[in-house]
């Protein structure tokens, strides 16, 4: 398995030595994601899988795998936490959005905006990796029995 993240890469097409290697031989980033790419998708594996962390700096974080590993298992766990936690917030802010419910300071209100906006970039960051794993459909034709196929 390998974790991936963006990364910016500068390829020179000289032939200048750096360190008794030419700059051809040199593998860039971009060369071994596309590897990774194409071994993927013979092994079935449609991309990387985003996950549901980010780098310190805030850049969305990639795994090339099969869905079994240890990695794997533990970004579903993760997705898991955070879905559960967004939803007992959910649950937490209708209670204080309720009629009978007491008023809470701006500091309380301005504590549950920030915790719900960081459950909605979490369920959107799941939602946008397990749609990305969703297989493409097949055409409806090849479905449907062949006296099917000229009914409609």
């Amino acid at each position: 398995m390998t974790i991936t993240q963006p990364a910016t890469v500068t390829v020179s097409t000289s032939s200048e030595s750096a360190g008794g290697n030419t700059v051809s031989n040199l593998r860039s980033d971009a060369d071994r994601m596309r590897r990774r790419e194409l071994y993927d998708a013979a092994s079935g594996v449609e991309g990387p899988r985003l996950l549901p962390w980010t780098t310190p700096d805030g850049l969305p974080c990639y795994l090339s795998t099969d869905g079994r590993g240890y990695l794997s298992t533990l970004a579903d766990g993760i997705e898991t936490v955070q879905l559960d936690m967004g939803h007992e917030l959910l649950e937490h802010a209708r209670g204080v959005l309720a009629p009978e419910a007491r008023a809470l300071s701006d500091v309380e209100y301005r504590w549950l905006a920030c915790r719900l906006t960081e459950a909605l970039s979490d369920a959107l960051r799941v939602a946008d990796s397990r749609g990305q794993r969703i297989p493409a459909p097949q055409d409806a034709t090849e479905d449907r029995r062949p006296d099917e196929q000229g009914a409609r």
